[in-house]
């Protein structure tokens, strides 16, 4: 739709109108709203935890760790100030030297699931990869959340499956 629709539209009283030219794919991937049959299929970014700790690259690992375990957490996601993830602070890195920075320890480019990736074939591969927990990030990297086991156990089973 074009940029003057969108305004008519606006102008005629429909609310959130969306100016969204990088296509359908682009949308589900950025977690926007679904229409259709699949609507109702559990996706991850329906289950992503969103107050997952993150940090700059500069943060120094000693305040990165206090400020995870007082968020009662084990990992932190380093992020830009666009909120776009870098690496991943987990495990040993987070018991590195404390005056660190978060760039040098981290796991850089972590793998990502989009938020419209099926909960079932991201559990599916969680468990064939023995993961704890998996992050989701829209298309240009953005964080959205992290998506833990315990919580792909609680999801209702995928409608299309069956």
């Amino acid at each position: 739709m074009s940029p003057r629709a969108a305004w008519r539209l606006e102008s005629l009283g429909f609310g959130q109108i969306y100016d969204y030219v990088a296509g359908k794919a682009d949308w589900f991937a950025s977690g926007l709203p679904r229409e259709g049959r699949d609507a109702g299929v559990p996706r991850v970014g329906d289950v992503a935890q969103r107050d997952v700790p993150i940090c700059g690259p500069s943060d120094l690992i000693g305040e990165v760790r206090e400020r995870v375990r007082a968020a009662g957490w084990d990992q932190c996601l380093v992020v830009n100030e666009e909120r776009v993830v870098l690496g991943r602070l987990r495990g040993s890195a987070l018991q590195a030297d404390v005056d660190a920075p978060a760039e040098q320890i981290m796991q850089a480019g972590p793998a990502t699931f989009r938020p419209d990736a099926r909960l079932s074939e991201v559990t599916e591969r969680m468990q064939d990869r023995s993961v704890t927990s998996v992050v989701v990030t829209t298309s240009d990297g953005r964080l959205v959340g992290i998506v833990v086991g315990e919580q792909t156990d609680r999801q209702t089973e995928d409608p299309a499956s069956h």
